[in-house]
C-alpha cells in the first residue's frame, strides 16, 4: 500500500516528444494525449522509466534502484514490486504565441481544478483565491500590456479580455510550486506571474491540439547521401514552457528482506534528493536535444 504521496511538476525547458505509437491522421508521431480532454500528457509508466533510466546519472545511489523502482524482469530469479508509482502527468499550462509579450502561459477551468485537486489529495495547501468563469471567445489576463485595447491576440484569433487580479495570485504561486530560485528560472517564474492567461476550456482544448510544435524530417539514404525517397515524416513534440504535474506514490520498499528496507517516508526523501530541480529526459529524440524536462516536487 502506498503511504506517501507528493505532486510532480514537470515543466519543458526543451521541445518534448512522448510518443502515443500510433498515428490516424496526418502527424506520422504523435504525442501521447488525453483521451478525453484532448490534452497532452506523460504516461506514468513513461516517466518512472526515464527516472529509472537516468537516476545514477542525476546522482542517484545504482543499489537503490531495483528496490526503488523493481528489478528488470529479464534473467531475475526474485521478482517484486517497486517502491515508486507515477501517475500519467496532466497539462496545467500551455504556452501560445502572442501579439504582445511573445507568448503567453495560457490556461483553463478544468486544468487549474485538476491541479489544485492533485495538490490538496496529497495535502499540500493551496489558498488561491476563486477561479473566475471565462466564457468561449473571452479571457481573463493578469497584465494589461498584453492586450491592443482590450483585445489579446493569440495566433491568428482575436479574445475580448478582461483584468483579473485573481489570476496574478495564481500565476505567482504556480511559478513558485513549478520553477526553483535563481537567476536561471527567475524570469520565466515572474512572467508566469504577469502572463497568465484563462481560456476557457473549449478554446484552450483548440490550442492544446493545434498548436504544438510539428517538425518535418527526411530520411537520408546512407549510400547516395540524399533524401530516400517517401521518407518525409512529420513528428510532434509538446512545446518548450509547457507544464504538467503527475501524482508520485511511495511504500515501503518490497524486497521481502529485512536489510536494506526502507519505508515510504525514507523513499520519497531518497527519490526527492535526486529528482527536485533535475532536468529529466522525458520521451524520444534524446540524441537531437529533445524531452529535457525540470522536475519539482511538492509535498505537505
Amino acid at each position: 500500500m502506498f503511504e506517501k504521496q507528493a505532486a510532480v511538476f514537470l515543466y519543458a525547458v526543451s521541445p518534448v516528444h512522448a510518443g502515443a505509437g500510433n498515428a490516424v491522421g496526418v502527424i506520422d508521431n504523435p504525442i501521447q494525449r488525453e483521451r478525453h480532454t484532448r490534452h497532452p500528457s506523460f504516461s506514468g509508466s513513461g516517466i518512472k522509466g526515464a527516472l529509472r533510466h537516468g537516476f545514477e546519472a542525476l546522482g542517484g545511489d545504482r543499489t537503490l534502484i531495483d528496490s526503488l523502482f523493481g528489478p528488470d524482469s529479464s534473467g531475475q530469479t526474485e521478482l517484486h514490486a517497486g517502491a515508486v508509482s507515477f501517475g500519467d502527468a496532466q497539462l496545467v499550462v500551455f504556452p501560445i504565441r502572442s501579439l504582445r509579450g511573445g507568448f503567453v502561459y495560457a490556461t483553463c477551468p478544468h486544468a487549474l481544478a485538476r491541479v489544485r485537486r492533485l495538490l490538496e489529495m496529497v495535502g499540500v495547501a493551496v489558498e488561491w483565491p476563486a477561479i473566475p468563469d471565462v466564457a468561449d471567445g473571452t479571457c481573463k489576463v493578469s497584465n494589461d500590456a498584453l492586450l491592443d485595447r482590450d483585445r489579446l491576440h493569440l495566433e491568428a484569433f482575436e479574445y475580448a479580455a478582461t483584468l483579473s487580479p485573481e489570476l496574478a495570485v495564481i500565476g505567482r504561486n504556480l511559478g513558485e510550486r513549478a520553477l526553483p530560485d535563481g537567476a536561471a528560472y527567475g524570469y520565466f517564474r515572474t512572467k508566469m506571474a504577469q502572463d497568465l492567461v484563462l481560456l476557457s476550456d473549449g478554446d484552450f482544448t483548440y490550442f492544446a491540439e493545434n498548436a504544438t510544435l510539428v517538425e518535418p524530417h527526411v530520411r537520408i539514404d546512407p549510400e547516395t547521401g540524399t533524401a530516400s525517397t517517401g521518407g518525409l515524416f512529420y513528428t510532434e513534440n509538446l512545446p518548450p514552457e509547457s507544464l504538467l504535474v503527475a501524482p508520485l506514490l511511495a511504500s515501503a520498499t518490497r524486497t521481502g528482506r529485512s536489510d536494506g528496507r526502507m519505508e515510504a517516508a525514507e523513499v520519497m526523501v531518497k527519490l526527492k534528493n535526486v529528482v527536485d530541480g533535475k532536468i529529466l529526459q522525458i520521451g524520444g529524440d534524446a540524441t537531437t536535444g529533445r524531452g529535457l524536462v525540470l522536475a519539482r516536487m511538492q509535498e505537505a
